[in-house]
């Protein structure tokens, strides 16, 4: 997965996806989960510190900069747990 910058409002929510250099601004109500993390699948042992299972997951709804005539592009960005900061899980762009 890769990491992502995400800019967030004052509520937390995100408003601005960084991705490769380029800024993709939210351009519709972002969604919120939660998901269980398959820790043992990656690590032996849970790591040290790290008592919680679940990882928030965004879907965002954002186009490619201010161009309010670009294309919503559907991205799915989950919270990593250990640094806090981002990855991208998926990336759609709309069709129509």
């Amino acid at each position: 997965m890769e990491h992502v910058i995400v800019k967030t409002g004052p509520d937390g929510h995100p408003r601005a996806v960084v991705r490769g250099g380029r800024e993709w601004v939210v351009g519709a109500e972002p969604v919120r989960w939660f998901e269980r993390v398959s820790w043992w699948e990656a690590e032996r042992r849970m790591p040290k510190g790290l008592s919680r299972v679940d990882v928030e997951v965004w879907q965002v709804q954002a186009r490619l900069g201010r161009n309010s005539g670009s294309a919503l592009t559907t991205m799915e960005i989950i919270r990593d747990g250990l640094g806090g900061g981002w990855r991208l899980r998926d990336a759609v762009a709309d069709a129509a």
